[in-house]
Order: C-alpha cells, then sequence, then structure tokens
C-alpha cells in the first residue's frame, strides 16, 4: 500500500494569514474570538471569530484584481494559493483537488435570483475556485457537517492509495454567516461568552470561520506528517445529537488503530472536536475512556477559533501537525474545571513533550465521526 503525506499547509483565521502567525498567537494566547453586534446577522449581540473584511479584501487584492469572487472564495483561494506555488506540482491529470465545506456559498441565497441560487450549490464552489488555478481533474466535494474537514483527508489519502492521483490539493473552509448563527441559535447551543470546552461551566459552542489547504502526496520530499490510519463511522443516533455511548467515535478510532497498526498507549496527542456543548464533550470523554485514551493529552483549539464548521477539522489538523513539528502541546484555551462524567487529560497550558504520534477526531449532526492518525517524520 502506498504511502501518503501531508506536505505543504497553510490557512486564513482571525488569528492570522499563516500558519507561523496562528502558532505565534495561540503560544501567546490570543482568541479570535470577539463580542460582535452586526445586527445583520443576530438581533442581540453573539461572540464568535470574525476574519477582518479589510484584511481580507487587501491581502486578496495582492493576488488578484478579480471582483466576481464571494468572500468565502476569497478566503478559499488565499489559503490555496502558497501552498500550490509551494509546491511546484503540475496540476495534470494525476493532480486531484478537494474541496471540503458545510455551507459553502450560503450567503448567496440573501439575494433572491437565479444565479443567486446556482451560486449557492456547492459544485459551483468548487468549480470557481479550480477555475482560478487551472485544475484539469473535475473537482471532488466532500460536505459531511462537521467532520468534512478532516474527512478530505482520508478521502485524499485513499484516492493516492487507490493510484487514481498522486497529489491532491485540499481546501477547506466556511464563514460566519446569518444562516450559520440563526441554525445553531435555534438547537440553543450558542454560548453566552467565548466557549469552554470539557469545564464544568461550558454553555455552549462558540461560531468561526476559516479556511485551510494541504497538500496530500504520496511523494516523501518535504512531508510534515505521514497519514497512517483512518476510519469514519455514523453511530446513527440523532439528527444533532450525537450517541450516549460514543459508539460512532469509538469505532472510527478503534479501526484506525488498527489500520495504523499501533496500540492506542503509542499515541502522544489528540487533537478533539471539543465544541464545549454538553452532549459532544461529553460523548468524546465515553468513547476516548472506553478506548483507554483517557490519559493521553488532549486539546480542543475550539476556545482560539470557534467552531469552523466544515474548515475546524483541516484547521485543527494543521496546528497539530505544529504542535507535533515543535513538540508543544498547546493548551485548550477556556478550560478551567472538568465538567465530564469521565475524567480526561486536558492540557492546561502550553507544555514541551515529544510527539511522535497523534490522532485527529471530529464528530457532527447526523452522526458521523472521524478519526485520522498522523505520524511525524523525524
Amino acid at each position: 500500500m502506498k504511502e501518503v503525506f501531508i506536505t505543504e499547509t497553510n490557512c486564513i483565521t482571525p488569528l492570522g494569514f499563516d500558519v507561523q502567525s496562528n502558532v505565534e498567537a495561540i503560544l501567546s494566547g490570543d482568541s479570535g474570538i470577539q463580542l460582535h453586534e452586526e445586527a445583520s446577522l443576530m438581533p442581540v449581540p453573539f461572540y464568535a471569530s470574525v476574519i477582518n473584511n479589510e484584511k481580507l479584501n487587501s491581502a486578496f487584492e495582492k493576488i488578484s484584481t478579480e471582483t466576481t469572487h464571494s468572500r468565502l472564495e476569497k478566503m478559499m483561494i488565499l489559503a490555496l494559493e502558497p501552498i500550490i506555488k509551494n509546491s511546484g506540482i503540475e496540476l495534470n491529470s494525476k493532480t486531484a483537488f478537494l474541496l471540503s465545506t458545510t455551507k459553502g456559498n450560503v450567503t448567496a441565497l440573501k439575494t433572491d435570483s437565479e444565479e443567486s441560487f446556482q451560486n449557492a450549490h456547492l459544485d459551483v464552489l468548487a468549480k470557481n475556485i479550480a477555475d482560478f488555478f487551472g485544475f484539469q481533474t473535475q473537482p471532488i466535494v466532500v460536505s459531511n457537517a462537521c467532520v468534512s474537514g478532516i474527512l478530505a483527508v482520508s478521502v485524499a489519502k485513499r484516492l493516492i492509495q487507490s493510484e487514481l492521483y498522486d497529489n491532491v490539493f485540499i481546501i477547506a473552509g466556511d464563514e460566519v454567516s446569518e444562516f450559520v448563527l440563526s441554525g445553531f441559535n435555534a438547537f440553543q447551543a450558542m454560548s453566552d461568552l467565548p466557549c469552554k470546552p470539557y469545564s464544568k461551566n461550558r454553555t455552549g459552542v462558540s461560531l468561526g470561520e476559516a479556511t485551510a489547504a494541504v497538500l496530500v502526496s504520496n511523494n516523501p520530499k518535504n512531508a510534515r506528517v505521514k497519514v497512517i490510519g483512518d476510519s469514519s463511522i455514523n453511530d446513527a443516533n440523532h439528527i444533532s445529537g450525537p450517541s450516549r455511548t460514543g459508539e460512532g467515535l469509538y469505532r472510527s478510532i478503534q479501526n484506525a488503530l488498527k489500520e495504523a497498526q499501533i496500540e492506542a498507549d503509542k499515541l502522544d496527542y489528540i487533537s478533539a472536536h471539543g465544541t464545549a456543548t454538553p452532549f459532544n464533550d461529553e460523548m468524546e470523554a465515553i468513547a476516548l475512556n472506553r478506548l483507554g485514551l483517557q490519559n493521553v493529552p488532549i486539546n480542543s483549539l475550539k476556545g482560539f477559533y470557534g467552531h469552523t464548521l466544515g474548515a475546524s477539522g483541516l484547521l485543527e489538523t494543521i496546528i497539530a501537525i505544529e504542535s507535533a513539528n515543535q513538540n508543544v502541546l498547546f493548551e485548550s484555551k477556556g478550560f478551567d474545571e472538568i465538567g465530564l462524567s469521565e475524567t480526561i487529560n486536558v492540557i492546561e497550558k502550553n507544555e514541551e513533550r515529544n510527539i511522535d504520534y497523534f490522532l485527529k477526531t471530529a464528530s457532527g449532526f447526523g452522526g458521523c465521526n472521524t478519526a485520522v492518525i498522523f505520524e511525524k517524520i523525524k
């Protein structure tokens, strides 16, 4: 079976427009979550992590004079452009383009027209990005609730192992919109303060926006990590609530460990989903305890970025790659006192630690769960 690597990474977030600035912000304890009072998005003030429009437009103008792209498309192009340029890879028939998102250009629906309706389709978003860069292959869209970002890595791995492609460029992204805010607010899942994953005092999710991009390749040159195991299992429990026993996540991690051919005690770090909602955090703790992973250092990055939906799994993978390569465990911002029925080892402050193997997990509406295991390239 072909080995699969991640060789290039980049991200666009409220904390910075490249990976280095994001890591520096995390090490400094800075959060992108702020209080917002945009009446056009929510009738009441809300906490969210939102990218500054002036900075976004200014950065985009440096690489393109086109004015037809949506805000999300600009974010995606900005994230993807440097890694395509740095890789030097030809965008031929052996190079795939994979776009991951939950809601895509849903803001297009604010305008009542046939054109706006078409622009809200995910395949149109993917084609717009693909055409900008000149990909020759047909774009592939991965949209499976909030596991979309990390599931895209699984899909890319399998496309390469099947020898359909040698390289896969992935872009993942979502933005904070009236649609998304009203949806989570209707679930009464929005936190009235910046979110606190796994904490006794957590009151719900904070939303965020970001784009993240990686190159997945069969070529180990410049490799950051190797993708050694993955699995995605649906627990079929409820349209929005996860399995109370963590069954889907449990089986996803179990399968990923089996493919990676490592024991659970070899994992040095877990980058978890950690939305700070009562059911998600509890489910994760139960699943991890069932697997004997309760003592492995774990964090959620939602306290820095909010929940970035379809971008979250890929963005958090990129930060986890930096964590492994720098041998630093990043704090789980917002955590204070454990608020779960099962104990897990939440990282309370930045700490130097050797990291050889790490696990990235995600869970989402409809009962979807994904787990991917990575090995650091030494």
